[in-house]
């Protein structure tokens, strides 16, 4: 049910686990909680942070429109008139290049020869909304797009660091497989992951770094300016705050018309960064593009509740990280679904819960509302104000289930009788469960 919270590393997390028994999907803290929430970049945004690593990667820019997409195209072109021009779009989700936009473009991701072509393409994406298998079928908007440098590639690779609790520090996850999902090499292949402990005292050695970059093939010439990008990119993971580093592929390749030379690039990048690091990394955190998320998360965020919407028609308003997953539960048990996971946490305020109902209630698939409150620090009498007053600011026309429980409770329950609002009352989490799915189904 938390699946939303936890999707910044979720692949890399199952790929580290089908790798073997001492895995970051193994224990559930490292993939995040309810109260914690990831910083996502873009693309390209997460490219010219690897720049300043040292990181390789293909030039490029980004682009708000056609007109300038073409002045970025010409200035490629203009430096390298040989080189190939990859147009993609600005999203924060996988799969764009077999995507399609709900206005019928067809693809995130298209290789171009030159600036008009690339323009077009631009043009085509520029405002439309991008779904792939990650979006949903609402799909996601492209405001931006960027424009690399192509290059042709030799071979592909997979490269991803993350914090493994485990291991009691950072794992590096790699594979040769690159270029491909890696959920599904996890399943169909393995052994074909590999898996290495960073010391974090000592960080990535060069010989450690090199003994991964043979693991993976690499050889000669191409073996040490491997293991150099991987030594470039553990300094971004922790001079950053990073909570991964993924990039997929990292492959070895030549930049047409500008020499047969063969490096390793970070061909695209997937970065996290804790948002507990956000004191330190201003700059980073400043990247934050708060289009691309559920404007419900945004506004939870701000009135310090911890919400996580799904696909339920019945919504839940609960104290409590533990007491919101039982309560879930217990809705499924009765046949009910949850339509989000939402804790108000032990000292809300009547303005919190105001703010809890709106969200709750903004979501069309929300046929009823179970409010289930044990008072400990918080009192009871408290939430009832606030859900007296919400419910009348929202002008509530679902149906309201509520059980108080705890300090000040007796008080709580006469503060909702003497409301003249419409509600049931319930005097356990199961009875409140029963009476809230079956209020949504008679509804």
């Amino acid at each position: 049910m938390l699946a939303r919270a936890a999707a910044a590393s979720s692949a890399v997390a199952r790929a580290a686990a089908a790798a073997g028994p001492r895995s970051v999907a193994a224990n559930p803290a490292i993939v995040g909680s309810a109260a914690q929430r990831f910083l996502n970049l873009h693309e390209y945004q997460s490219k010219e942070l690897m720049e300043k690593y040292g990181v390789r990667v293909q030039k490029g820019d980004v682009a708000h429109d056609a007109a300038s997409a073409g002045a970025v195209s010409e200035k490629l072109k203009s430096e390298n008139p040989g080189a190939e021009l990859i147009v993609k779009a600005q999203i924060h989700a996988g799969g764009r290049g077999k995507g399609t936009f709900t206005n019928g473009f067809k693809g995130g991701v298209h290789i171009c020869t030159d600036a008009a072509t690339a323009s077009e393409k631009a043009e085509g994406m520029i405002g439309g909304f991008l779904v792939t298998k990650q979006t949903g079928p609402e799909g996601q908007l492209v405001s931006k797009i960027l424009i690399n440098e192509g290059i042709t590639i030799d071979s592909e690779y997979y490269f991803a660091i993350l914090m493994d609790r485990a291991y009691g520090g950072p794992v590096i996850v790699a594979s040769t497989e690159g270029g491909m999902d890696i959920e599904e090499v996890a399943e169909k292949n393995p052994s074909a992951i590999i898996k290495e402990p960073v010391d974090i005292a000592t960080g990535l050695l060069e010989a450690q770094s090199e003994a991964v970059a043979a693991k993976l093939g690499f050889e000669g010439d191409m073996k040490a300016k491997a293991a150099k990008q991987f030594r470039a990119l553990y300094d971004l993971f922790i001079g950053s705050d990073a909570t991964q580093v993924e990039i997929n592929p990292l492959a070895i390749g030549a930049i047409p018309g500008a020499g047969e030379e063969r490096h390793v690039f970070a061909v695209d990048a997937k970065l996290n960064f804790d948002d507990n690091a956000a004191y330190r990394q201003k700059d980073i955190f400043a990247m934050r593009d708060i289009h691309m998320e559920d404007p419900r998360d945004w506004e939870a965020e701000k009135a310090g509740l911890n919400y996580i919407g799904l696909d339920g028609s019945i919504g839940c308003l609960v104290n409590g990280a533990g007491l919101a997953m039982a309560t879930m539960d217990i809705v499924k048990l009765h046949g009910g679904s949850p339509a989000n996971f939402l804790d108000v946490g032990g000292g809300a305020t009547a303005d919190q819960v105001a703010t809890a109902f709106r969200l709750i209630t903004s979501d069309p698939n929300v046929k009823g509302l179970l409010v289930n409150i044990f008072g400990g620090i918080m009192k009871c009498d408290t939430i009832a104000e606030g859900i007296v007053a919400a419910a009348k600011e929202v002008g509530l026309k679902v149906p309201l289930v509520v059980r108080l429980e705890g300090t000040n409770v007796e008080a709580g329950k006469q503060i909702l009788r003497d409301s003249g609002v419409a509600l049931i009352t319930a005097d356990d989490l199961d009875d409140a469960a029963a009476k809230a799915v079956k209020a949504v189904q008679e509804a």
